[in-house]
């Protein structure tokens, strides 16, 4: 099995600054790659510190691992999620104006035919194989809890005004609270990593279909996000597609 990977993070077609980040890195022979997309939160300025200093602290800690060799597991993933819960608290107490800042965040180690998922939020990890795809993450919202519990129907959860409402996030937790999975995969399938600002502008049934009509993996990253910036897209747009051949 081989690996490809691409992504792309905008503004969306609203917003003045970009607190989302993405990031990926494929190991040297090709077999094994990790990916991550962090949503950043806490105002214009803490939102884009605490995304950034997740999503470098992860690949800190994660890629020297990859990239030796080792193998993936719960308790190295929930490691490096919760190092950069740790430093995003330490840079919450240096300054009063970053007291609310934190971010979500979705990581996936994939190796092996295995796709190895911690998240933190609502960012999201699907597995799209044959043209349908699949939501691998819960999302921590008080929508999801209100679905979960009977409260709200999916029809409702559109309109709730508080459906962006996290219920967990990195940086705002002590100790952390982290979700993993890890996830069978086979050739031909993709595995994409999305802020919100995707799912919130782009119907699922469309997007499957562009990852499955398109010529390359880069080509269907740059049509997702140009689809959700045509479709005016009011928050951050942030996709890493990986394809596996």
């Amino acid at each position: 099995m081989s690996l490809h990977l691409a992504g792309r993070s905008h503004t969306g077609a609203v917003r003045e600054s970009n607190q989302d980040v993405v990031a990926w890195q494929v190991r040297d022979d090709g077999d094994a790659a990790l990916m991550l997309v962090a949503d950043g939160m806490g105002g214009y300025q803490g939102g884009e510190i605490a995304s950034r200093l997740a999503a470098d602290s992860v690949m800190e800690a994660l890629m020297p691992r990859l990239f030796a060799g080792e193998m993936a597991s719960p308790e190295s993933l929930n490691a490096a999620l919760a190092l950069a819960n740790d430093r995003i608290q330490v840079r919450r107490g240096t300054d009063p104006q970053l007291d609310k800042m934190g971010t979500t965040l979705v990581v996936a180690w994939v190796e092996d035919n295995t796709a190895h998922v911690a998240h933190v939020g609502d960012s999201r990890c699907y597995l799209v194989r044959n043209g349908q795809a699949r939501c691998l993450t819960r999302d921590d919202t008080v929508v999801q809890n209100m679905l979960e519990d009977g409260s709200i129907t999916e029809a409702d959860a559109h309109n709730v005004p508080f459906r962006n409402v996290l219920t967990r996030a990195v940086g705002a937790m002590d100790p952390l609270e982290t979700s993993y999975a890890s996830h069978s995969l086979q050739p031909g399938d993709h595995l994409l990593l999305c802020s919100d600002g995707l799912t919130n502008s782009v119907p699922q049934a469309d997007w499957e279909n562009l990852i499955k009509d398109a010529r390359s993996t880069e080509c269907a990253v740059e049509t997702l996000i140009e689809t959700a910036l045509d479709n005016q897209a009011s928050d951050n747009v942030s996709v890493v597609l990986m394809t596996l051949n």
